[in-house]
């Protein structure tokens, strides 16, 4: 039999070849595809003619595959499956249950319940797998721009055009002192009272916004800090901090970092609080991210001494 390239194979064909191949009788077949007789057995032979090869003998003894078509059933069975798979593959995909989400992270996330969201989340989607980074807020703007990252949690919603940003959460800045400090001795801590002493801050180009923000703090206070040192991590200045190098103003939420020879203190004064935002490049679908952010827990969560 010449083979009819004017034909393209159908899935529809494979189905209809399937049920014949089992039924092995064309009413009964055509029962089970919920279509009459004509239309099954022009299927067929536009089947036939694009394989190019019979694959059914059909007499007075009833319907038989050919030799050709016990070879060929194996194949679109498996042709079908596989067919079926990426279709199911895809509408995991588009409902955000299957694929890889690329998070940065700051520092003060994990000490404010990042772990225990990405377990829960992970727990609920075992099909999605999700890589995460630590990278200061600035260095994140800019792995999403390049499309290194699918989301980020950052200190900011100051950024580019080209990305959108939610808040996730706030949280009170606070005082940070080496422990030996003799302000350490304090309940809480005025901001005057740090006007002469050595600070240690968040880089300016880790996080110019962050950085701009506590320089205002102290501005307003009648101080610009004494800047002795710069971090591009918050784990870096408190370590710093620790090791008695200076003071800084810092989220609370590190005060649940477990550095030895930090202490953290109340500010006396009410500050605009440190606030972390989910971002992400306006342009790029984003049914995962969006199945990610759906199940942020209530944060941050409470702190205990």
């Amino acid at each position: 039999m010449p083979i009819d390239t004017s034909r393209s194979l159908e899935f529809r064909h494979l189905r209809y070849f399937l049920a014949l191949a089992e039924e092995l009788h064309y009413g009964r077949a055509a029962q089970r595809l919920a279509i009459s007789q004509p239309p099954l057995s022009v299927a067929i032979q536009q089947l036939e003619a694009s394989v190019g090869a019979r694959l059914f003998d059909r007499d007075s003894k009833g319907v038989r595959l050919t030799p050709a078509g016990a070879a060929f059933r194996t194949g679109a069975q498996a042709l079908l499956e596989r067919a079926e798979d990426a279709c199911a593959l895809a509408r995991d995909v588009q409902a955000g249950e299957v694929g890889r989400l690329r998070l940065g992270f700051v520092g003060s996330t994990l000490f404010n319940g990042l772990s225990a969201w990405l377990q829960a989340f992970q727990a609920s989607h075992a099909k999605v797998e999700v890589v995460v980074v630590e990278l200061n807020s600035q260095d994140q703007i800019d792995a999403l721009l390049a499309e290194e990252l699918d989301l980020g949690l950052v200190h900011t919603d100051r950024l580019p055009p080209a990305l959108a940003a939610a808040p996730l959460y706030s949280e009170p800045f606070v005082a940070c002192l080496p422990a030996q400090h003799p302000l350490a001795a304090r309940a809480s801590i005025p901001l005057a009272a740090l006007s002469d002493q050595p600070f240690i801050l968040f880089s300016r180009k880790g996080s110019p916004d962050y950085h701009a923000r506590i320089v205002e703090i102290c501005r307003r206070h009648g101080f610009y800090p004494r800047l002795q040192h710069e971090g591009r991590h918050w784990l870096s200045v408190v370590s710093l901090v620790a090791q008695g190098l200076g003071v800084s103003i810092v989220p609370a939420a590190f005060q649940r970092s477990g550095i030895q020879g930090a202490v953290f203190r109340p500010l006396a004064e009410a500050f605009e609080p440190s606030a972390v935002f989910a971002a992400w490049r306006r342009d790029a679908a984003g049914p995962l991210r969006e199945r990610f952010l759906a199940s942020a827990p209530a944060w941050p969560p409470p702190f205990s001494p």
